[in-house]
């Protein structure tokens, strides 16, 4: 009986390998694979979504030991839902994508403490504390801090940026009573401040040094747009003013004075002038470093079982059209899969593909593919529609020469991402797009679309006469995706 119970188990197995090989072969394979690798201790520090989807992939592939340290929080959180747990919109724990009980079960050690030191030569980090740790392989998450110029008074109670849990723990900390607050800097962390301080009444100020919102990140006519939305909701929107200090008594914000001499009085001064790196304590170790941690394209420092990503990491040679430093949701996600994959010696270069971003400007939706830069260079041409009467508006740029589609501005109205990258990357000509632009629409059913409008403008400019030659149809739009 005992031979045959052991027979059953050897027989369970086999047909156990069989049915994940039938499933997904590559990674059944690849866990055959590293069956024969010695077990690792892999450290990441940082819990944000580079670090967690560098760990959550890693154990996917391995069996290693996994290390998650972070100093902001006992676990992962959505960054950028922090608006809504502020709002009211939703609670603390629905911004958090995983069980507490996740981590034990997938076997990924959380660690909520200080990383003080780094020592590449030893394998090891230390502790606040003076404890320490040793890796195999570290990767670094550490993200971004909200920018200081050296005001005065930058360092008061009731200043903060909106990046981390604890600017969310200050914001609520100082909201009751709160009779004004005054927000430095524009973009898209500055708008989202002021949406959360007006979604509780609270009066607010925007100092952007810019003639319009955003307009060294989008062109004027869409900066203009966003101005006058924004000036609408009863913000108190201030155009080429900056701040020049924070006044405060008993370390308390009292006011703040602008670049023209005037006072406000306010209770909290929002700074979102951008982010940068969260670096400065690998600046001393040893690791390469620039405004970020310098890497290469397999994601490594000069460290080769030290990788950084995300927010914090900077790429020596980046993709055209693509920045050195993009402290972007979905590239972190990139990354963080990316690493782990390297960790486990697979040599996949980053690529982050096609620009693309997309955002809210309180109720302005905006989207934008491709290359779409504030100031249009010389060999590009720019055909911009907006709706009359609407806060709508469609911008198609494209080479002045061949014709070819670079970039797609679109504000309060959708267009398909896979349909705007396959036009861009495969030079498809302006006229053909025009005629082909209700497949890119997906707002929702029964809402008006614009497409004919902006062939009228592209008509009017190019004596042209353009007709719209397809419908909104799925089907259609699967037939030019499976081309690609």
């Amino acid at each position: 009986m005992l031979v045959c119970h052991h027979g059953y188990i050897k027989l369970a197995n086999v047909i156990c390998w069989l049915f994940q090989l039938a499933l997904c072969p590559k990674l059944f394979l690849d866990r055959i694979f590293i069956k024969n690798i010695q077990i690792m201790h892999v450290v990441v520090i940082g819990n944000g979504v580079s670090g967690i989807t560098c760990a959550r992939n890693l154990r996917k592939l391995s069996d290693h030991k996994i290390t998650v340290i972070s100093e902001e929080s006992e676990y992962f959180f959505s960054r950028t839902a922090l608006m809504y747990v502020y709002m009211g919109h939703m609670p603390w724990e629905d911004i958090q994508p995983y069980e507490n009980s996740f981590w034990k079960k997938n076997r990924i050690e959380l660690k909520k403490a200080k990383v003080e030191a780094i020592n590449p030569d030893n394998n090891s980090i230390t502790f606040e504390d003076g404890s320490y740790m040793n890796f195999d392989h570290l990767v670094l998450a550490t993200g971004s801090k909200s920018n200081k110029f050296g005001w005065p008074g930058q360092e008061l109670k009731g200043v903060s940026g909106l990046y981390h849990k604890q600017d969310l723990d200050m914001m609520e900390s100082h909201s009751k009573g709160l009779k004004h607050a005054v927000i430095v800097g524009g973009g898209l962390i500055g708008i989202e401040m002021a949406e959360m301080f007006h979604s509780r009444h609270i009066p607010v100020t925007i100092l952007v040094r810019e003639s319009a919102y955003w307009s060294n990140i989008l062109p004027l006519d869409e900066a203009k747009m966003v101005s006058a939305h924004v000036i609408k909701h009863g913000i108190d929107l201030r155009h080429e003013m900056e701040l020049s200090s924070i006044n405060g008594s008993h370390g308390t914000v009292e006011s703040v004075t602008l670049s023209d001499g005037s006072i406000i009085s306010c209770q909290y001064v929002g700074l979102t002038v951008g982010v940068s790196p969260n670096i400065d304590f690998v600046k001393s170790c040893g690791i390469e470093t620039n405004k970020g941690i310098q890497v290469n394209d397999l994601l490594q420092t000069n460290f080769s079982n030290i990788y950084a990503i995300g927010d914090c990491a900077e790429l020596r040679e980046c993709k055209p059209g693509r920045r050195n430093i993009e402290a972007i949701w979905y590239t972190g996600r990139m990354m963080g899969e990316l690493a782990a994959h390297n960790i486990m010696g697979k040599h996949v270069k980053y690529d982050p593909g096609l620009w693309f971003n997309s955002a809210k400007f309180l109720n302005i939706e905006y989207q934008v593919y491709g290359d779409m830069p504030a100031k249009l260079p010389e060999e590009i041409s720019s055909l911009f529609y907006k709706v009359e009467n609407q806060e709508k508006s469609i911008r198609i740029n494209f080479d002045s020469i061949t014709g070819s589609v670079t970039g797609f501005n679109l504000m309060g109205i959708r267009y398909r991402h896979e349909i705007c990258e396959y036009w861009i990357k495969n030079n498809t000509s302006i006229e053909t797009v025009l005629q082909q632009l209700s497949l890119a629409n997906f707002d929702p059913e029964f809402s008006d679309e614009y497409e004919k409008g902006i062939i009228s403008e592209y008509n009017l400019k190019h004596q042209a006469s353009l007709k719209l030659t397809n419908k909104r149809s799925l089907n259609q739009v699967h037939q030019i995706l499976n081309q690609a």
